[in-house]
């Protein structure tokens, strides 16, 4: 009779413990970003709001539902991607801004919170999917950042899908690029120079995507993709390809996306930068985004901003700008849609 307790309860005990989910499991959730800058509601058309929240929305949807149905962060990081890249609305694939040369110049990188592996390439033209050529350099050599023609080799010779560059050629980012010129030829012929920190480059320098996503594993991944300032010169690259500024992933502390005037992001190192105040002085994921954007990246004249998750999907949409395109599925599955000031 005790024998036969014995066994039941061990049996109830074992049903038990099938029946209940570890909270790994659960714990799922994607937060992206669309750019940061003078994003003001006054200066936006209802209609155009409508479209930016709309394909916001359709991004980080595609992402949630790649970790829904157990698939990787790093999967979510780079399908969630290709939708910003592939829509003309945002300064990445697609819609990417021209350089001063008349020029779309693709940038991107990617991050395994798991393995630290990362992949970055610069300066591509013909790439449709900047991001996932950085993917497949983190995956199918042994480099970490390629570069313009030797990347553009690579994404042949790894079967990645390339276009004509006049793919990316969008009437409105063409417009911006004459106005750019326009006021800097002003510029040149009042001073004589032009100053690097003029109001010209403030004002035409965002537009990044970027996304930050936690799977089913428990394993974080971080990805950012752009087309970089417009009118750049002399083959100018910013944060976006430089693993510990534009992008950084690691599963004992969070995975970070920056977006905003690159050369400031590359001297702060910012993503890396959050990620260090949690593993070395034990801060939360918000205060850590909050130290670096709102004071330390400030306090040397930059701007912009970052989604990030930490190991627990603690979700972070941090910014010092007037606005910043974001978007969230939380862990609790709830959907949140951002353009303006918090």
């Amino acid at each position: 009779m005790k024998k036969t307790i014995a066994l039941l309860l061990i049996l109830f005990v074992f049903v038990q413990c099938k029946s209940v989910k570890t909270p790994a499991n659960d714990n799922f959730a994607i937060v992206i970003h669309g750019g940061a800058g003078t994003i003001l509601k006054k200066n936006m058309s209802p209609e155009l709001e409508a479209e930016y929240k709309a394909k916001l929305e359709e991004a980080v949807k595609v992402g949630y539902a790649v970790l829904k149905n157990g698939g990787s962060s790093i999967e979510a990081v780079e399908k969630t991607i290709n939708v910003m890249e592939n829509s003309p609305l945002f300064n990445a694939g697609k819609g990417a801004v021209f350089t001063n040369q008349g020029k779309n110049e693709l940038d991107a990188s990617i991050m395994d919170g798991k393995t630290l592996k990362a992949g970055a390439i610069a300066g591509v033209t013909t790439v449709k999917n900047p991001i996932s050529l950085a993917r497949a350099v983190m995956e199918k050599s042994e480099h970490v950042l390629l570069a313009r023609e030797g990347a553009e080799y690579f994404a042949k010779e790894n079967g990645l899908e390339l276009v004509n560059p006049a793919y990316f050629y969008t009437e409105n980012r063409y417009q911006s690029l004459l106005k750019a010129q326009e006021k800097e030829k002003i510029e040149l012929d009042h001073s004589g120079n032009t100053s690097f920190y003029d109001p010209y480059i403030k004002d035409n320098k965002f537009g990044t995507v970027g996304c930050v996503a936690l799977d089913k594993n428990g394993n974080l991944a971080a990805g950012t993709s752009t087309g970089g300032m417009t009118n750049k010169k002399w083959g100018r690259i910013g944060d976006t390809p430089i693993i510990g500024a534009g992008t950084y992933a690691n599963n004992t502390t969070c995975g970070v996306s920056s977006t905003g005037w690159g050369e400031f992001f590359i001297r702060n190192v910012v993503a890396y930068d959050i990620s260090a105040l949690m593993e070395y002085k034990g801060l939360s994921l918000e205060d850590a985004a909050k130290e670096v954007i709102q004071k330390k990246l400030t306090k040397l004249g930059g701007d912009g901003g970052i989604v990030a998750m930490d190991k627990d999907g603690n979700i972070s949409m941090e910014f010092n700008t007037a606005g910043m395109y974001r978007a969230s599925i939380d862990t609790k599955g709830k959907l949140m849609i951002g353009i303006y000031e918090k």
